[in-house]
């Protein structure tokens, strides 16, 4: 079958209910979602607002994406990209430096791992917020989710900051429990993991600017289980760290707070996805079965839908099922972007 199964689309006040579903799905381990309904309706409101601006510089829009199942219309899942991060709020991590210890006297000479508080990445676009729902996750429409927000910034790089980085849960127990914030956050904030999660999610984060630690932190005065986690991502997002990487980020040395896991980050142009999709015109076609995977999407952030297809390009011109053109609201001839597998 070469028509669609998914669309991403952007979020808007409609997707309220479906939303509430998917947050008692999601759980209170996924924060972008840990919001009460108020704080959700604005969420929403603010995702239509960002799609539907004319903007031609990155400022605080938040674009907020449903994945939809064609057939059903069912919320499958979510992804966001935030054009500015560390404004409102701020954005504050450590950052993980190696320092030299030695000593002639002695005949001693060693190297310690410190953790300094910083926000070195104010400014920069994010991407985030990817969730399907357990029952969606297969033919590889997580890895499309994920790849949906490149393709955004393909059609209008103008919209992003030039670097781009992207937060990975640290290590949690299934009893919610961060070694890392034992060992270090619990100290200075003086509340349970969950509350700090939570709070970071619904406030401005204006607690962590007043209670966050001041002074530099040797990790190898931390209990073991708190140094081995530094940097390390929770097992669950082992597959987000290996699509991160492939499409070039890197780990920048910096770590969450609160638990301790890597923040990776990318120069926007240097993005696989956002680097190798180009623009084509769309012709209908039949019996695409054998041709390329494929993402294609509207050239437009107004009016933006991507999909998982096959396709074939030729020249200027991308086959693709009547399909694609259905669940992208688009006629023949109509501009598009598209990125192919395997095609650099």
């Amino acid at each position: 079958m070469s028509a669609p199964t998914y669309v991403m689309r952007a979020a808007g006040p409609a997707d309220l209910e479906d939303f509430k579903r998917l947050r008692e799905i999601a759980g209170a381990g996924f924060t972008s979602l840990m919001l009460d309904d108020a704080a959700m309706a604005a969420k929403l409101a603010l995702a239509e607002q960002s799609f539907a601006s004319p903007v031609e510089a990155p400022g605080a829009e938040r674009y907020f994406m449903a994945l939809e199942h064609i057939e059903t219309g069912a919320l499958a899942g979510c992804c966001q990209v935030k054009s500015t991060i560390g404004e409102v709020p701020p954005f504050f991590n450590f950052r993980v430096i190696t320092e030299a210890q030695s000593s002639a006297v002695v005949n001693r000479r060693f190297d310690m791992r410190v953790l300094i508080g910083v926000n070195d990445f104010t400014g920069c676009s994010e991407v985030g917020s990817l969730f399907v729902r357990p029952e969606h996750r297969a033919g590889g429409i997580g890895r499309a989710l994920a790849q949906c927000r490149y393709m955004l910034m393909a059609v209008a790089p103008q919209r992003f900051r030039d670097q781009v980085v992207s937060e990975l849960r640290g290590v949690v127990s299934p009893e919610g429990v961060s070694p890392f914030w034992e060992a270090v956050g619990r100290h200075f904030f003086r509340m349970d993991f969950a509350e700090a999660d939570k709070l970071s999610a619904i406030t401005d984060n204006q607690f962590i600017l007043d209670l966050m630690p001041q002074h530099p932190i040797y990790v190898d005065l931390l209990p073991e289980e708190a140094r081995a986690v530094v940097g390390a991502c929770h097992k669950d997002g082992a597959g987000a760290r290996s699509l991160l990487e492939w499409e070039g980020f890197r780990f920048s040395n910096v770590v969450d707070i609160f638990d301790g896991g890597p923040l990776m980050s990318a120069p926007r142009d240097a993005i696989r996805t956002r680097r190798e999709a180009r623009r084509v015109r769309l012709q209908a076609a039949n019996n695409l079965h054998l041709a390329p995977r494929a993402l294609i999407a509207a050239a437009s952030v107004r009016d933006y839908r991507c999909v998982a297809s096959r396709a074939l390009v030729e020249g200027d011109a991308a086959k693709v099922d009547a399909g694609v053109l259905k669940a992208l609201k688009l006629d023949a001839g109509a501009e598009a972007l598209i990125w192919v597998e395997n095609a650099h």
